[in-house]
């Protein structure tokens, strides 16, 4: 017959070094987390009459004043398992076996799916607010820089005049929406395990909410299979911290290039830079390469969790590694939000540097092509060549875009199609003015300042309502933590005199 039972002998040094020393690094990030977890779980036997009073009061005491330990203060040890079991050991140390009743009725996976939740609720709060903070640094310089004109771009080729605040804001949209998502995700997040057993419930917990409503969870997952197992939530969380440094790194390879001395379009602060050790004249951007690099790794993070969790249902390996590599990102994604709010807050603009490169170049070639379709009547692929041409002519002898005139444009039409379009003499101030274009951009979302500024007014208001629903968050995870540990403490207290001879009894 196949050999059945637990492991009679201690693990080999290989899966030491390897698996539990892994799992062990993880252990910070759900300490407190466990914590909370076994008091719950305590609280909701000795409720039940399932607990005899003593031993409720014992194990409470104890997990009590493990609660205050910092991580780094319990005797984790990989030589005894994961986490877990160094739990086990430490409780089993200090009561024996009354100890064993943190297992009734539920796995080691459970306590550890809570503690996993628990943090990442709190973490997710955190960087919802950081992301509200780096958009509100990218609206207060956007309505700083409505009427700081310059070349907008697409492929790094100028595209059409533009305001830096209007390009600006274009980053604050996505943040919000990604914010938007961490607040989804944190709803998914924040529902309780709990009582959910191996993969079919409990006979020994009739009734899944106390421990959802002690934690402060919203609501039960209701499968209870799916409740042990699920991983497509913890997907789109890295997959958002992904979307939101993503969205970073393109602003910051911007502004990589625009500080560079051939553009010289924004200045760096000195606190974001970092000098070059050979070279005395250089001050590197350093600060956006960290930007750079993070969206990357957590690029490469959501690919590697996508690869673990492809296993067949019900294994362990789809959640091993979620246990770091999801807190990890989350904390990376806040650290670099917050750096890049930062960027922006202490960016300078070199407003006439933009304004003179504005000048000199061919932005308004497609108001110009637009207005001669309404000004000559003709289609506008006729224009579109027509303008084309000129624009090469004018290019060629070194005539910027401002001073295109009617009679340059009337030779290529000419030449295009055989006629006049009777353009000589024209005033075209108005559409090759690259000011008097951006002014005209008043529709919503344009780039006329009064339409930057209803923008900026609009995002400042979803900013707030963003960073208040986190703060409401937050504060009721605090309040129902605390509202647990108050519980905890009473229940502990009761009969305290007498307490360690009935353990001792029941032991």
């Amino acid at each position: 017959m196949r050999r059945g039972g637990p492991p009679q002998n201690s693990p080999a040094t290989e899966l030491i070094e390897s698996g539990f020393t892994l799992e062990n690094e993880d252990a910070p990030f759900l300490h407190h987390g466990l914590n909370l977890a076994d008091i719950a779980h305590v609280l909701d036997m000795g409720r039940r009459g399932l607990l005899p009073a003593a031993a409720e009061r014992a194990l409470l005491d104890l997990l009590l004043q493990v609660q205050r330990m910092k991580p780094e203060e319990f005797p984790y040890d990989p030589a005894f398992g994961e986490p877990y079991n160094s739990r086990e050991r430490y409780f089993v140390g200090k009561l024996g076996d009354v100890a064993g009743w943190l297992h009734a009725g539920r796995p080691r996976r459970e306590a550890a799916r809570i503690a996993l939740r628990l943090h990442l609720r709190r973490e997710l709060a955190k960087l919802v607010a950081e992301a509200a903070a780096f958009a509100s640094e990218i609206v207060a310089q956007a309505q700083r820089h409505r009427r700081t004109l310059m070349p907008d771009q697409t492929y790094l080729q100028q595209a059409q005049p533009s305001t830096f605040g209007h390009y600006l804001l274009s980053f604050a949209y996505p943040a919000l929406r990604d914010a938007r998502r961490l607040l989804d995700e944190l709803g998914w997040v924040n529902r309780s395990p709990g009582g959910a057993g191996c993969v079919n419930g409990t006979r020994l917990l009739d009734d899944r909410g106390f421990i959802a409503t002690a934690l402060g969870f919203d609501d039960v997952i209701l499968h209870t299979r799916d409740a042990m197992w699920q991983v497509d939530g913890l997907i789109h969380i890295l997959a958002t911290t992904a979307s939101l440094l993503s969205n970073q790194s393109k602003l910051a390879e911007d502004l990589e290039i625009w500080s560079s001395s051939e553009f010289d379009f924004v200045d760096l602060d000195d606190a974001y830079t970092r000098s070059s050790i050979l070279m005395p004249q250089k001050r590197n951007p350093y600060s956006l390469s960290i930007v750079r690099g993070a969206s990357g790794v957590l690029t490469g993070r959501l690919t590697g969790f996508l690869a673990v969790v492809k296993s067949p249902s019900a294994r362990s390996d789809n959640l091993i590694f979620a246990y770091g590599e999801v807190p990890r990102a989350l904390d990376l994604c806040r650290r670099i939000t917050r750096l890049m709010a930062g960027v922006v807050r202490t960016l300078r603009v070199n407003a006439e540097r933009m304004l003179d490169e504005l000048l000199r170049g061919y932005t308004q070639a497609t108001d110009l092509a637009e207005d001669l379709v309404q000004r000559c009547g003709v289609d506008y692929r006729s224009a579109y060549v027509v303008v084309g041409n000129t624009v090469r002519e004018a290019s060629r002898r070194n005539i910027p875009g401002v001073d295109i005139t009617g009679d340059m444009l009337d030779q290529a039409a000419v030449e295009y199609t055989g006629r006049s379009w009777g353009l000589s003499g024209a005033d075209l101030s108005a559409v090759l003015d690259p000011e008097a274009i951006v002014s005209s951009r008043r529709v919503a979302g344009g780039a006329a300042p009064a339409a930057t500024t209803a923008m900026v007014e609009s995002v400042a208001e979803e900013i707030e309502q963003v960073r208040r629903l986190a703060d409401d968050r937050l504060a009721a995870f605090d309040a129902a933590e605390e509202s647990l540990l108050a519980t905890a403490r009473e229940v502990a207290a009761r009969g305290r005199g007498d307490s360690t001879s009935e353990t001792r009894r029941e032991r």
